[in-house]
């Protein structure tokens, strides 16, 4: 194939590459979820005014869609996911260094702008990986991603029971990414992965608008999760301390863990099957965790939730790669827009949720609700 033949450099320096900057995106995205906390206090936003708030992402997701296109058509994946990459890091500081909500919601929309351009580049080049190696890696990709959030919620507890503000938080975050950009930008493919003479984007065929919406609803569930998870501890199970994270770094945990098993499973017992126990799984531990809101059965609850959405995406991804209809790379972009939009459209809803019932725990039964809409869709999907 054309990667094999025009990379230079061994194999497993794309794939390092390549995983690395996965890692980069995932724990520049969970340390801002692991502040978020601190910055509705700061702001002194209610749970439905942060709810709004928080919808500014997927505004920027769109706006995102012409560009991220337009970029990868003409340059390929490897330009766009340098500058995106550089680009979400600067926008976590804006983050952390907003005083006002007009300040705010500004720099949410930068911070969607680069994340779902970040998104589909970091993907697209997970796919050629993919291919060069002849076998699935997909998932790995995405444990690593899952990884960096463990790690950024880790990194996130320390700095809150330090008194350490968001903003010099997100600065020392900034200097890692891009040291990170500067090291692997030498190893990632170069071949113009994704581009091509046609428009910039594509409705997807019927298979694929299935995969997109598994990966929806699968994503609303993550994403909520990282947006809510701690405050979710905060207020509804009335954690102390440290313990207020303790939800979200156990939904990271099991997340992260169930990746790097996930080709293996799915190998083993079909697409189609690990896709059904994943949403199971999900609306199960989102069931525990509201009916019996203590912080040890809430702990179980989450650590479910992890398992169930950590192969789903992934799985959903390599799926699409290896559309007959499409191109990879346009199919991995369709499928990654329908996604993540979900991703970024979940968090506000369960703010705009909790701000009508008046508790988190009536908002966190859509999460659950997801996760069987992910059974009742892939039980009627065509998949191999």
């Amino acid at each position: 194939m054309q990667q094999q033949a025009t990379y230079l450099y061994p194999k497993t320096m794309l794939r390092m590459a390549v995983g690395c900057m996965f890692f980069i995106a995932g724990i520049c995205f969970a340390s801002w979820a692991s502040r978020i906390a601190s910055i509705q206090q700061t702001l002194g936003l209610t749970d439905a005014a942060l709810g709004a708030v928080l919808f500014t992402l997927p505004v920027g997701l769109m706006l995102s869609l012409p560009f991220a296109g337009w970029v990868i058509s003409k340059t390929g994946s490897r330009n766009l996911l340098i500058i995106a990459v550089t680009f979400y890091g600067i926008a976590l500081v804006g983050l952390g260094s907003a005083r006002q909500i007009w300040q705010l919601i500004t720099c949410l929309l930068c911070f969607g702008f680069a994340s779902n351009n970040v998104n589909i580049a970091v993907n697209t080049q997970a796919v050629s990986a993919e291919r060069l190696y002849g076998k699935p890696i997909m998932a790995s990709f995405h444990g690593l991603w899952s990884l960096a959030g463990f790690a950024g919620a880790g990194i996130g507890t320390f700095m809150i029971g330090k008194n350490i503000i968001p903003q010099h938080h997100f600065i020392m975050i900034l200097i890692v990414m891009i040291a990170g950009v500067v090291y692997c930008s030498r190893y990632l493919n170069n071949d113009k992965s994704g581009a091509s003479e046609g428009p910039v984007f594509v409705m997807p065929d019927r298979s694929l608008i299935k995969l997109g919406i598994i990966a929806f609803c699968s994503l609303m569930c993550e994403g909520a999760m990282f947006d809510w998870s701690v405050i979710y501890f905060k207020k509804v199970i009335s954690a102390e301390g440290a313990w207020i994270g303790a939800g979200y770094t156990a939904f990271m945990l099991t997340m992260a863990s169930g990746r790097f098993i996930a080709d293996w499973f799915a190998h083993r017992f079909g697409l189609k099957r690990i896709l059904q126990v994943s949403g199971s799984l999900t609306a199960l531990g989102l069931i525990i965790a509201v009916a019996c809101p203590y912080l040890y059965t809430a702990i179980g609850g989450f650590l479910l939730v992890g398992f169930g959405v950590s192969s789903v995406v992934p799985m959903v991804y390599s799926a699409a790669g290896r559309s007959k209809t499409m191109s990879p790379g346009v199919a991995l972009a369709a499928v990654s827009t329908i996604g993540f939009i979900g991703f970024l459209v979940g968090p506000p809803v369960i703010g705009f949720i909790a701000g009508v019932t008046g508790s988190l725990r009536y908002s966190f039964m859509l999460i659950a609700a997801m996760g069987v809409s992910v059974v009742v869709v892939s039980t009627k999907a065509k998949l191999s």
